[in-house]
């Protein structure tokens, strides 16, 4: 075995043949998690090359295993590529597209230096055998080869395997170094391609390991790749930092002892982003990093940036830089541990830190961290102020219940524009930043769509408990601070209801209409209040003097106390609660202010055609009559009937329910899909009204027994997702992450370590679940025929709900 680092121009330029052998898995890397980061590296990189002609900066791209081969292609030497074939392949995809640009505008002497790189002379590959250095054996090589041979200028969209992954990547890195070239005949533009070239070929380095034949490849790679525990960011961090600061000769022992703070218990806590599991001193790396450079870093592209932000970006030495680090990572700190402290009166940003936690998401933390830079020393009120805006920007649209998906990009750019604002127009910039976002993905909602949106709400059963507990300690501090009182204390107290789930028994109502609207009530935020302490069943199930007494004798929130002197000797019932619950959105709208005169318009106002459509909506569309008796399919439940509502709720056996399949599932005991299981006096089925809604053909005959394709609403998906199994789950993941819309067959698994003959099995439970329990004739992943071989494929529409569903984002999973 030789180990040594290697330059492009060292690995590739000699006559080879590279070969991805057939057990290596097919080409995954991407746009958002590998072509981009690595294309933004480059042109750092090549950027710091120009401001400085005789700087040495390099960038480190990993390492390779390759091992040669017993025979020999023609008089090629050949090798196999044991481990680091994405890396490799996608360096040739970026040269031979770089090439090709260049080749386009003129410039062959660079594109051939690059054209040596990546294909052979002639005079050594035997007639017909192909020039290209690297050849894939497994799918990707119909691809490769075609986009590699391709003559430039290259018209990807016209190529055969125009789809493909390794099509894709060269088509984004032609464009890519083409924007950054910029015009042909400009007056830059042969210096900017001859740094471009130059780092291509000499500015980056790899860890090449060349094997030989009898050498045993699988041990390595197994050594190499699984045993140990992996690194993680911070641990890779760390021994980058302490190699820099010994190279400035600063004393590295001093360093580690006053301004290394990421070896203990805390920051080696392990925490959750997303479907990651990262030490927390790795995420806040990440996220002190986005605060520094205003752009969104994925988990693993941490160390990557990192090093190029130390080495291009900083201008600062590491001996400054770490006591920087140091500074913010120990506020940090103390936001986090006092967040946990139940009793402690919270700042600003402490609240904001124990909420975040209680939400789930780490989405404001750059933000956090960006307004502390101990160069800005921001006024606490500008701080403050900021810290408010972002916070209801998200608050509100966790009110409505949107994704957060695209909101860090929306953090970044936030941090990246108003990096230089003077102190005094920071929180007004922001303000407005948020304000013109005009699109659903990112806007912040207005007052009058939140009011629509709550006052009908089923609250409890829309948002978790953590949730609706912080909601109910905003409104209760909020009223405490107009009596100057100290915040109420977070201890986990419990969400009552005060009209009781169980109420039939002690709040009788007469008459099956009043036993439907009393039902619609019961989870409303009017009707939910907190607690210092558990009722008994026997009185939080009691009647309403019995329980007012409770609450009146052991409870001391103002929340309560404002509950009772409201309700007086009355009793509680729908009109109080409706009372309350509209007060209740008004203190939240005061909490979680937007500016004078926001309203939340769009410019994509949400498509009838979205998975959000219900029953109200029809109602409201007038496709639907409050009053009108819904029957279900075929089956032993055939005597329910389902009764719409004014509100667009389902009554079925006196019980109310807020969606279609909700209803459906307590007809038929089991998951169904509503939309499907009930259907009008006319004989048209719910799904049928939706699709004239959307302004859709109807799904087809209603009274055909095949069963239609139904698309996937968010609601179904996350149906299906409850009861599916760990191996079900990691396979809908990993296609809708990266693979959407694309034809499969069972090998393409393999990435994620699954045999064909479980995707097959796996599959064929997913469409046995599905026409029983849903109705439809597509699964999730489906099974089509395809020019004759069958393929699995998962659309992209259904793709984009699953990741909503689960958090995931485009390409997050290898």
């Amino acid at each position: 075995m030789e180990t040594n680092v290697r330059t492009p121009m060292q690995i590739f330029s000699l006559p080879q043949t590279l070969v991805v052998p057939l057990f290596q898995r097919p080409y995954v890397w991407d746009q958002v998690e590998q072509w981009e980061p690595l294309w933004n590296d480059i042109r750092r990189l090549t950027e710091l090359r120009l401001r400085d002609p005789y700087s040495t900066a390099t960038h480190f791209l990993g390492a390779v295993v390759v091992q040669a081969q017993d025979g020999q292609l023609g008089s090629l030497q050949a090798s196999n590529i044991i481990d680091g074939q994405q890396r490799l392949t996608t360096l040739q995809l970026l040269m031979d597209a770089t090439g090709s640009v260049l080749e386009s505008a003129g410039r062959d002497t660079l594109a051939g230096q690059l054209e040596s790189l990546t294909h052979n002379q002639a005079t050594f590959v035997p007639e017909g055998e192909s020039r290209l250095k690297i050849r894939h054996t497994n799918r990707d090589h119909a691809a490769f080869d075609e986009v590699m041979d391709s003559d430039p200028p290259v018209n990807h969209a016209e190529l055969a395997h125009a789809s493909a992954r390794i099509t894709r990547a060269h088509a984004y890195f032609a464009d890519a170094v083409a924007a950054w070239l910029g015009v042909y005949d400009g007056d830059d533009y042969s210096s900017r391609a001859n740094a471009l070239v130059g780092v291509l070929t000499s500015g980056l380095q790899l860890v090449a390991i060349n094997l030989t034949a009898v050498e045993n490849s699988q041990e390595i790679f197994e050594t190499l790749n699984a045993r140990g525990t992996p690194l993680t960011a911070a641990d890779l961090i760390k021994n980058f930092v302490f190699q820099r600061l010994a190279s400035e000769g600063s004393d590295t022992r001093r360093a580690y002892a006053e301004d290394w703070p990421f070896d203990t218990k805390f920051w080696e806590t392990e925490v959750s982003v997303g479907r990651y599991r990262v030490s927390r001193g790795s995420l806040f790396l990440n996220q002190w990093l986005i605060s520094r450079i205003g752009e969104e870093i994925g988990p693993q592209q941490t160390f990557t940036r990192f090093k190029a932000y130390v080495e291009h970006d900083s201008g600062q030495k590491m001996g400054v830089l770490l006591p920087t680090i140091k500074r913010q990572a120990d506020l940090y700190e103390a936001w986090t541990l006092a967040a946990d402290d139940k009793d402690r009166q919270l700042t600003t940003v402490e609240m904001s830190v124990y909420r975040m936690k209680a939400f789930e998401v780490e989405l404001l933390k750059p933000i956090l961290v960006w307004l502390h830079d101990p160069e800005r020393a921001l006024a606490g009120d500008t701080i403050d102020g900021v810290v408010a805006a972002v916070e209801s920007w998200v608050v509100r649209r966790m009110f409505l219940r949107l994704s957060t998906s695209d909101l860090g990009r929306v953090v970044a750019d936030i941090i990246r524009i108003h990096n230089d604002a003077p102190d005094a127009e920071l929180v007004d910039r922001v303000a407005k930043h948020l304000s013109r976002l005009n699109v659903s993905s990112t806007y912040w909602p207005g007052d009058n769509e939140i009011r629509a949106a709550l006052t009908a709400e089923a609250a409890y059963r829309r948002f978790k408990v953590a949730r609706l507990r912080v909601f109910m300690e905003a409104i209760e501090n909020r009223f405490r601070r107009v009596t100057n009182q100290p915040q109420v204390p977070r201890r986990g107290y419990p969400i009552e209801h005060i009209l009781p789930q169980k109420w039939k028994d002690n709040w009788p109502v007469d008459g099956p209409e009043a036993e439907i609207e009393r039902g619609a009530h019961v989870h409303r935020l009017g009707n939910l209040t907190l607690l210092t302490g558990s009722l008994n069943s026997k009185v939080s199930n009691g009647a309403w003097d019995l329980k007012r007494d409770a609450i009146r004798e052991h409870d001391t929130l103002l929340v309560n106390s404002r509950l009772l002197s409201s309700i007086g000797d009355e009793q509680w019932a729908e009109e109080a609660i409706q009372a309350r619950t509209e007060r209740i959105i008004d203190v939240l709208l005061a909490v979680w202010p937007v500016p004078q005169g926001h309203t939340g318009e769009v410019v994509d106002p949400r498509d009838k055609n979205q998975d959000w459509v219900e029953v109200k909506d029809l109602v409201a569309a007038g496709l639907l009559t409050p009053g009108t008796i819904l029957t279900p399919r075929q089956g032993k439940w055939r005597s329910c009937e389902a009764l719409i509502r004014d509100n667009g709720a389902l009554e079925v056996e006196g019980q109310s329910f807020g969606s279609p399949s909700g209803a459906g599932r307590h007809v038929k005991g089991s998951v169904t899909n509503g939309w499907t299981f009930w259907s009008l006096p006319d004989g048209r089925r719910l799904i049928d009204v939706r699709a004239a809604f959307r302004g859709e053909k109807p799904t087809g005959d209603n009274k055909n027994n095949a069963l239609s394709r139904v698309e996937w609403s968010e609601e179904d998906l996350g149906d299906y997702a409850n009861g599916a199994a760990p191996l079900t789950l990691r396979l809908l993941d990993y296609v809708a992450s990266n693979r959407p819309g694309d034809l499969l067959t069972g090998t393409d698994f393999a990435a994620i370590e699954v045999t064909p003959e479980q995707a097959a099995g796996v599959t064929g439970a997913m469409a046995r679940k599905v026409y029983n329990d849903f109705e439809r004739s597509n699964p999730p992943i489906e099974f089509i025929d395809v020019g004759g071989r069958w393929h699995y494929r998962m659309t992209a529409a259904t793709a984009q709900g699953w990741r909503s569903l689960r958090g995931l984002s485009d390409g997050e999973l290898e």
